[in-house]
């Protein structure tokens, strides 16, 4: 059970990392994130295609781009990587 939550956790890193590496060098594409994450093609792309579900890229010619919805995701997310944290830390302190 724990090896799959560390496993979702993992991938939810790289999904941020890719993410990241579009709102910072946007238009940016698959190669060029593959090649300087060390991410392999189908890893980053899978990660941009999650990332176009949620509304927070967009794919162009010139490559992955950011949206509208882009800003109020960054606001929020240490908030809400707090909110995991604590309910992580309040599982260990229930063991």
């Amino acid at each position: 059970m724990i090896d799959r939550v560390e496993k979702e956790v993992d991938m939810l890193e790289r999904h941020l990392e890719v993410f990241l590496m579009v709102v910072d060098r946007e238009p940016i594409g698959i190669v060029k994130m593959s090649n300087e994450t060390g991410f392999a093609h189908h890893e980053v792309r899978y990660s941009l295609r999650k990332l176009e579900e949620e509304y927070l890229i967009d794919p162009s010619k010139q490559g992955a781009v950011t949206t509208a919805q882009t800003i109020s995701f960054i606001e929020n997310l240490d908030e809400q990587i707090d909110d995991i944290n604590k309910k992580v830390t309040a599982m260990k302190a229930g063991v």
